[in-house]
């Protein structure tokens, strides 16, 4: 299996961005910004239909429309309390928008497929190079800023009286979750993203005592769902995301059963 170079560009950036999913997904869950990353992940759609009619990448159009989305919807949510009714309105002209483009574009379905779920098998060198530096940007970020996002994700109430420049702590993590979804996009598709941001650390977060121990924890469970998932997929030639999905929701259930 590993002798295919599809399939170590799939594990490779499997591994990768389920990295930086339970990475990132543990501050998301935290923070209570899990709806606000499933919009993310429908405004992704709208903006690789962009980049398929602009002949240009799908991940560039989803990184361009997902870190734009997040800095001014982010500062708008802030300002009415996050209303769901903005999000939701959101959401509702992204996928219009991303249907129109696809439409515009006059792609096939194949093209609408690998973005709604994704196409790690189809992954060339130059994909794999672009996930690479994204996902090193996002870990350093996460790294550099560990403390105060910890401090703003987890303790947000005291975090806006005690941690300097919280609002620009805030921007900075918005890009950082946008980038982490245009970047997780390519395994699970944009319409089943949260399923890696979210699950794992849900499930770690029910697991771990402190807040490393929950990364470790979140980024084993991604991990090994992905990991599982494509071998599951090579063999039976069903999609990688069902698997992930199935995965990731047992680890997830379990931690409930446990933590009753």
């Amino acid at each position: 299996m590993l002798s295919y170079t599809f399939m170590q560009h799939a594990y490779l950036v499997g591994t990768l961005i389920a990295v930086v999913s339970g990475f990132v997904g543990v501050f998301t869950v935290a923070r209570h910004m899990s709806f606000f990353a499933h919009t993310l992940s429908e405004i992704g759609f709208a903006g690789a239909s962009f980049g398929l009619f602009m002949s240009w990448s799908p991940l560039f159009g989803m990184l361009a429309f997902t870190i734009l989305a997040a800095m001014t919807i982010g500062q708008l949510g802030l300002q009415e309390k996050r209303s769901e009714s903005l999000i939701s309105a959101v959401s509702a002209v992204a996928i219009g928008l991303g249907i129109a483009f696809l439409a515009l574009s006059q792609k096939n379905a194949s093209a609408a497929t690998g973005i709604l779920f994704g196409s790690i098998f189809s992954i060339s060198r130059q994909n794999v190079r672009e996930v690479l530096v994204l996902a090193v940007i996002v870990l350093l970020a996460m790294f550099l800023l560990y403390r105060p996002l910890r401090h703003y994700a987890f303790d947000y109430s005291t975090a806006v009286f005690s941690l300097k420049h919280v609002v620009w702590y805030e921007m900075i993590f918005l890009v950082i979750m946008a980038t982490s979804v245009a970047v997780s996009a390519q395994v699970v598709g944009s319409l089943l993203i949260f399923i890696l941001m979210t699950l794992p650390a849900s499930a770690a977060m029910r697991w771990g005592r402190t807040v490393v121990q929950m990364v470790g924890l979140a980024i084993l469970f991604a991990v090994l769902g992905v990991w599982s998932a494509l071998a599951l997929s090579y063999y039976t030639n069903v999609p990688v995301s069902f698997y992930i999905a199935i995965i990731e929701a047992g680890i997830y259930f379990l931690s409930l059963v446990r933590s009753k």
